[in-house]
């Protein structure tokens, strides 16, 4: 059985390691972690549960960068 598992960020298909953490993911895909907001199938995943949070097969991700300024 493969390790490996596929997940939607963004809308394009990635693959990585069964039972990922979130915040691992975001750093593989290349996200500074402290500067994007989480969308974990379909709802707004807050930041204090990003740790605790393992990516699953199928799972869909929108991940936002934050912008400063006005």
């Amino acid at each position: 059985m493969s390790n490996e598992i596929t997940v939607q960020v963004n809308g394009e298909t990635h693959s990585c390691s069964f039972q990922t953490s979130l915040p691992a993911l975001l750093q593989q895909l290349g996200f500074n972690p402290r500067l994007v907001a989480v969308e974990y199938n379909g709802e707004i995943l807050h930041r204090q549960f990003w740790p605790e949070t393992k990516v699953q097969l199928g799972d869909r991700l929108e991940v936002v960068t934050i912008v400063g300024g006005g």
